[in-house]
């Protein structure tokens, strides 16, 4: 499979390039980005055939059979859409889009053209999170009562940018971070939030967007999660912790783009350590991808997952600007 990459982003570079090229049979053969001079850079960084600014001579190459987007948030949909248009395959960041009808829209559209459409929620293809997830569905925790995700860390230098002061490209941590923390609720618990409380703020880094959020959701089985981001603690540590009624999860440095960190199961019997699959997150991603393209399986997180963390995180941020609980509406089924 040749991908065309739209967007020369950091996630591209340090990831998903070498994750297509440890997936058999895969390549990357164009990219794609917004300066000719950044795309010639990359490509010549990544040994990468074809780059320039036309997204249209990318997707006009018949060698090209799958996309992944990784440019600012408010190109997503465009780019996807005339992806779709092309009958190529697309993986595309978080947010899908800035606003949830349009991020529906490119769901529906792949639909109708046949093509495989998936999210890249790539936390939920570590292996820590899949473990925890087996812990929570195998009862070890008995009922689950509480969740809490805290995913509040100082925003790396390299990232800094719009993130910070471009809420029209989709900048702020609700729209970076607080869609993660979503999907990863919706993946260890397997339902959905029904209603949020939200509080969000500017505490350093952001100039016109939030930098910092928490918000506590209610979900269907009476459990609570609570949902911690930010860009501005450079002391603090990512992680999940599980609840229930016959034992807790406390996982630590697990909510990264490394196979990386620890899970103890705490029951009546003690604490254990709890040992997971570490390979590659990305590769994992592009592993499944391939495969649903195949026909063999489904993406790790598909276009409906990358719908349903929008419309979250969307209720946060209303939530956090009316001061009012919101119920998620998570509109017509997809």
């Amino acid at each position: 499979m040749n991908w065309a990459f739209f967007g020369a982003s950091t996630i591209a570079g340090q990831y998903l390039a070498g994750a297509v090229r440890a997936t058999g049979g895969c390549e990357v053969r164009w990219v794609v980005s917004g300066s000719a001079e950044r795309a010639a850079s990359f490509a010549t960084t990544h040994g990468i055939a074809h780059s320039g600014t036309d997204l249209s001579a990318a997707l006009a190459d018949p060698a090209v059979s799958a996309v992944y987007i990784s440019s600012t948030n408010e190109r997503h949909y465009a780019q996807a859409m005339s992806a779709i248009a092309a009958g190529k395959h697309v993986l595309c960041e978080k947010p899908l889009a800035t606003g949830v009808s349009d991020a529906q829209n490119m769901v529906r559209a792949a639909e109708r053209a046949g093509v495989v459409f998936a999210t890249n929620h790539h936390l939920r293809s570590a292996g820590s999170l899949r473990a925890i997830r087996q812990l929570v569905a195998s009862g070890k925790v008995g009922k689950v009562l509480s969740v809490r995700i805290f995913h509040a860390v100082e925003l790396p230098v390299h990232l800094r940018g719009w993130r910070l002061d471009n809420p029209a490209s989709g900048g702020g941590v609700i729209a970076d971070l607080t869609v993660h923390n979503a999907d990863t609720a919706r993946f260890l618990l397997g339902e959905d939030p029904v209603s949020v409380v939200a509080h969000m703020d500017s505490t350093g880094l952001g100039q016109g967007v939030e930098d910092s959020a928490m918000s506590v959701w209610a979900m269907p089985s009476g459990a609570m999660v609570f949902s911690h981001e930010s860009f501005t603690h450079p002391y603090a540590a990512s992680g999940v912790e599980v609840h229930g009624t016959q034992g807790s999860i406390l996982a630590r440095g697990v909510l990264s783009q490394e196979p990386a960190g620890e899970i103890d199961l705490i029951t009546a019997q003690g604490t254990a350590r709890v040992d997971y699959d570490q390979s590659a997150l990305y590769e994992n991603v592009v592993r499944n991808f391939c495969a649903a393209v195949a026909g063999t399986a489904l993406p790790a997180a598909t276009g409906q997952d990358g719908v349903k963390s929008l419309q979250i995180a969307c209720a946060v941020r209303d939530a956090a600007r009316s001061g009012q609980r919101q119920t998620v509406n998570y509109g017509e089924s997809l």
